[in-house]
């Protein structure tokens, strides 16, 4: 099973990724794509890992997603990646700016393969106003693009908002 997770910042998503996780009583492999570039955000990156059981595996990676899902996913096994929207920064910011085409490419080839439980968390970003700014604007249509192409391989798509799942695809929770 696939599950896309969606919703604004604090809006529950990664409670209700972490539960559902659990809830599947497999080992957890949690894919953290965030990276430390100021004390805020190493503030939330400590506030996500204190919030996580210990036996979890956690894997740290800004970018080569699809490789780690490759290596990872499994029968019996249930993988959860927090969060796509920053993966997404880090391939639109990368150095290389071939990354990001690669990157994305090489994940929604390998996703409708992979086995096991699948959790991918993402904020949605695209439900207030256009933003200023060619790259703002460049990181709405591009994480719009992906959630939708998303959204049509995963069997479960749930919009969190208030804390409260609200399913869109895969019947109730």
């Amino acid at each position: 099973m696939k599950t896309l997770i969606l919703g604004g910042v604090r809006s529950g998503k990664s409670r209700l990724a972490e539960g559902m996780a659990s809830e599947t009583g497999l080992p957890v492999i949690y894919i953290a794509t965030a990276t430390v570039e100021d004390e805020e955000m190493r503030e939330r990156i400590e506030t996500h890992r204190a919030h996580r059981p210990a036996h979890w595996t956690v894997i740290e990676e800004p970018q080569q997603l699809a490789g780690v899902l490759r290596e990872h996913a499994a029968p019996g096994c249930c993988v959860l990646v927090d969060c796509l929207t920053l993966w997404l920064t880090n391939l639109l910011t990368a150095q290389d700016t071939t990354v990001f085409e690669r990157e994305r490419e090489a994940l929604l080839a390998l996703l409708p393969g992979l086995t096991g439980q699948i959790i991918l968390v993402s904020n949605e970003t695209n439900m207030g106003v256009t933003p200023l700014g060619e790259l703002s604007r460049r990181y709405c249509d591009e994480a719009g693009r992906l959630h939708q192409e998303l959204a049509q391989v995963c069997e479960r798509v749930v919009l969190t908002v208030a804390g409260l799942p609200h399913p869109l695809k895969g019947g109730p929770l």
